[in-house]
């Protein structure tokens, strides 16, 4: 971890990468939001959720970053000023950093104008007990479809992270592939009662 840096960086403001959750529901006052990618990383539902989208008898998906060379994600990048800084990494920690699966890393991000920036991003731990990398696209839809935790159903997770990444118009061929499978799921659910 690049903590100490992290902390140094704080004391006049910092940037932080969202590629999920943060993208529709950031719940920190920033000053700039820019349309952005980072690039050695890609964009999966490779770690379970045990308590916001999931629980520890029904697990959940939610998105991580996962690192693989020749990869991107795009996402939106904010920058929160000094005088929120704290407030904002601490609330960032308490929220991204639970369970210790996400690593909290110091990136090179590209804005859509070329600027690029070093930002903080919640990359995956694939040693952690968490990350579930291997599944198929198929396996994480029907888990999706299904889940439900202490922030609402795992679907809705999903649906969320499409709509605002098609309002940026950010093109994620795996995530549309959920969201077409996961309503199929839960509509032949719905039919079933």
């Amino acid at each position: 971890m690049n903590r100490s840096k992290i902390e140094k960086m704080t004391e006049s403001g910092f940037w932080v990468f969202g590629y999920g959750s943060l993208i529709w529901r950031p719940d920190f006052i920033f000053s700039e939001k820019h349309t952005a990618r980072i690039d050695g990383y890609f964009r999966s539902f490779c770690m379970w959720s045990v308590r916001y989208r999931g629980t520890k008898q029904c697990p959940g998906l939610v998105l991580a970053l996962e690192k693989q060379r020749g990869t991107q994600c795009h996402g939106v990048v904010y920058f929160v000023e000094a005088k929120n800084a704290s407030k904002a990494i601490g609330d960032l920690r308490q929220r991204e950093l639970t369970s210790d699966a996400y690593q909290e890393l110091l990136c090179p991000v590209i804005l859509d104008s070329g600027e690029k920036v070093d930002a903080i991003c919640y990359v995956i731990d694939p040693s952690h007990e968490e990350y579930c990398g291997a599944l198929t696209l198929e396996a994480q839809a029907q888990i999706i479809a299904h889940a439900s935790g202490s922030r609402g159903p795992n679907s809705e997770y999903l649906f969320n992270t499409c709509k605002s990444i098609e309002r940026l118009e950010i093109f994620d061929e795996n995530l549309e592939i959920l969201q077409k499978r996961v309503s199929e799921l839960q509509n032949a659910m719905v039919a079933i009662n």
